[in-house]
C-alpha cells in the first residue's frame, strides 16, 4: 500500500498540479499586494475615501463591510485578466497553430479548356474531352 501511494504522488500529474497551486497562491498574493498598495489607494485618492476597508452600510443595526468586498472584486478581476491574458490567450495560440494540418498533395488539376477537376494522371479530360499535355 505504501509503494502504491508513492507511486500516484510521484505521477506527473499530481506533482504538476502541486506546483500549479504553489505558484498560482504565490500570484494570488503578489496581486492581493498589487490591488491592496497600489489600486485601491488610486482609486480612494480620486474617491475621496483613504482606505476601502472602512466602508460600510449600517441596516437595523448590523453593520455591513462592503469595503473588503470592494478589495476582493478588485483581486478576483485582476487575477482573472492576468490569468486569461498569459495563459489562457497563448495556450489557445499553440493549440490552434499545432491543429493546422499542412495542405495535403494536390491529386487533381483544372482542365484548361473547360476548368473542371481532373486527375493530375489523366491525358484527355473527361468533360470535354480535349487532349493535355503530358
Amino acid at each position: 500500500m505504501g509503494r502504491e501511494f508513492r507511486q500516484f504522488l510521484l505521477r506527473g500529474n499530481v506533482v504538476d498540479l502541486a506546483v500549479g497551486i504553489v505558484m498560482g497562491a504565490a500570484f494570488v498574493a503578489v496581486v492581493n499586494s498589487l490591488v491592496g498598495d497600489m489600486i485601491t489607494p488610486l482609486i480612494a485618492a480620486v474617491v475621496g475615501r483613504h482606505a476601502f476597508d472602512e466602508l460600510h452600510f449600517t441596516l437595523n443595526g448590523s453593520q455591513f463591510g462592503y469595503g473588503a468586498f470592494v478589495n476582493a472584486l478588485f483581486s478576483f478581476v485582476t487575477v482573472a485578466t492576468a490569468v486569461f491574458f498569459l495563459v489562457v490567450k497563448p495556450v489557445n495560440a499553440l493549440l490552434a497553430r499545432s491543429r493546422s494540418e499542412p495542405p495535403a498533395d494536390p491529386t487533381t488539376k483544372k482542365c484548361p479548356e473547360c476548368l473542371s477537376e481532373i486527375p493530375l494522371a489523366a491525358r484527355r479530360c473527361a468533360h470535354c474531352t480535349s487532349q493535355l499535355a503530358a
